[in-house]
């Protein structure tokens, strides 16, 4: 049996501000008398340290709580939170010590079906990490329905949407979230994104893919998706767009992943297969070389979906089609971390699958909702498009590739003797779109050149639009994708010029520096001597 190591005399983990108001928001609920309770956090929102929290508050108060994983990997990476908080544990897992007077018992729910004590385990708190999956297994509905019908019910999250009909909602009363991607990216939280498709050649075919579950068939998409010229092709993208990055890889299979790792180290770069038989400690020796840049690529299939927390990777290889969003984010969270010690400016997504264009980017998500069979429906995905020069995709409302500067036509071509009614007024939203994202970003450009206040422009395009501007305008809306070092300070100074004028503090300074130039972008400029 794996014994307990010796508890961090580390202090906590400090809880960013919004993670302490997620928690807040949960205990409202609470007190409002709920009893079971969503609780969604998007990837890189730091769930394990809010779940965490929550574990030691419960125990603090004398209470007893179950956590629930679904897979044995996890048992390890949440013991390490509770650790971080100092707190006692026992597990329901094979090859972990039991501890049934233990105040939180770390559960995975392939041992619990082996096992019967925890049924007459009295717990206050259930606790479900990744909800959308624990609480629709079998053991999940006998917690909740029968065995601990009485007890609070958390589940944890990234995404609260289930392929197929039966969603979150059927089961929890209310939620609470912390705040969504493109708003974590705002704050410097998540890392911004840059995202690719391939030639329309090299992109995966899925005539004749059958759909089977919600998702398509991974025997039908074995066959569409690992081909020699699509794995050959998507090494020749990544040698010619991220050379030299840290990258992950989605695949199909475990083959498929192996052919990816075999044609990434045929092309002189160093690359390894992690698949579900490959045992822990392979894989945490695998994921540090790849964070010590000993390992360059790393290809699996249904491994690092979930779970996998290094957040120097900078590149993700979509090579999977999906129908499911929850695993889509998923993936893509696995780039959005922050990591400043690697000098990671962004992460960057190549996708051969063409999940973006079918399921959006996490930036598409505006709010969080909490699903039910009656309304189940996701948050459609923002139209999107491809650059013909460069491959970058982006919404279909920007008219400058951000990338390498293609200009798309401003205006907008309508055929009116095909044109269907039903497109009409997507056609008419996308063509505002367009307007007022160009009238946004030349007013912003003008203002500078002028020395008027950035909020100057916000206000002249309220009134002329009657709305506030989206914030993810404003990256590179005055110097371009590629801002030089000497643009940087001009921007540093105009804006401490501005703030000096009317009174403003180093931290608007700071807020609108990265709204220009993007998250953590200000520690370069704001914190070394000019050259």
């Amino acid at each position: 049996m794996q014994a307990e190591r010796p508890q961090s005399p580390l202090p906590p983990p400090a809880l960013r501000p919004y993670q302490n108001q997620l928690i807040k928001d949960l205990y409202i609920k609470l007190g409002q008398g709920y009893r079971r309770v969503a609780i969604i956090a998007g990837t890189g929102a730091g769930k394990t340290i809010i779940g965490g929290k929550i574990c030691a508050d419960t125990a603090t108060r004398g209470l007893r709580l179950m956590f629930l994983v679904h897979l044995d990997v996890l048992v390890s990476q949440t013991y390490q939170k509770m650790q971080a908080f100092g707190l006692r544990c026992g597990f329901i897992k094979a090859g972990w010590r039991e501890d049934p007077e233990a105040p939180i018992q770390i559960a995975s729910i392939q041992t619990m079906e082996k096992r019967s004590w925890w049924r007459n385990w009295k717990a206050d708190v259930v606790f479900f990490d990744e909800g959308h999956t624990t609480v629709f297994s079998q053991i999940g509905q006998e917690i909740i329905y029968r065995t601990h019908a009485q007890a609070i019910h958390l589940a944890m999250t990234a995404t609260p949407y289930r392929l197929g009909r039966e969603q979150l909602g059927d089961h929890m009363q209310t939620f609470v979230a912390s705040p969504v991607p493109a708003e974590l990216q705002r704050l410097g939280y998540l890392a911004p994104m840059e995202y690719y498709g391939v030639p329309v050649d090299s992109q995966i075919q899925l005539n004749g893919v059958r759909t089977v579950a919600g998702d398509f068939d991974e025997r039908d998409l074995k066959n569409a998706c690992d081909r020699p010229e699509l794995v050959q092709r998507i090494v020749e993208e990544w040698h010619r767009l991220t050379p030299g990055k840290r990258t992950i890889a989605f695949c199909v299979d475990i083959e498929h992943a192996r052919h990816v790792a075999e044609a990434f180290t045929a092309s002189g770069v160093s690359a390894a297969v992690v698949d579900g038989g490959t045992p822990i400690k392979e894989r945490q020796r695998l994921y540090r070389q790849l964070g010590a840049g000993e390992l360059l690529v790393l290809t699996s299939c249904n491994v690092i979906s979930i779970g996998f927390d290094e957040p120097s990777v900078e590149v993700g290889l979509l090579l999977r089609p999906t129908q499911s969003r929850a695993l889509h984010f998923q993936q893509i969270g696995r780039l959005m971390r922050i990591s400043p010690a690697t000098g990671k400016t962004c992460g960057i997504v190549l996708d051969q699958a063409n999940n973006l264009h079918r399921l959006g980017f996490p930036e598409d998500v505006k709010e969080y909702r909490l699903p039910n069979s009656q309304e189940p429906g996701e948050h459609p995905a923002s139209p999107t498009k491809q650059c013909p020069n460069c491959n970058r995709l982006m919404w279909g409302f920007v008219m400058t590739c951000p990338g390498c500067g293609y200009v798309w036509e401003t205006e907008l071509q309508i055929i009116t003797d095909t044109l269907v009614e039903v497109h009409s007024e997507e056609l008419l939203r996308q063509r505002e779109l367009r307007k007022m994202y160009s009238f946004f970003r030349e007013q912003r450009q003008k203002n500078f050149r002028e020395g008027a206040s950035p909020n100057w422009t916000k206000r002249v395009f309220f009134e002329r639009f009657n709305c506030s501007p989206d914030p993810s305008w404003c990256l590179g809306a005055i110097f371009g994708d590629a801002p030089t070092l000497e643009n940087k300070y001009a921007y540093r100074d105009y804006l401490f010029r501005i703030a000096k004028h009317q009174g403003k503090s180093i931290v608007w300074v700071i807020e609108e520096f990265q709204q220009e130039f993007g998250p953590g972008s200000w520690k370069e400029i704001f914190l070394k001597p000019e050259p």
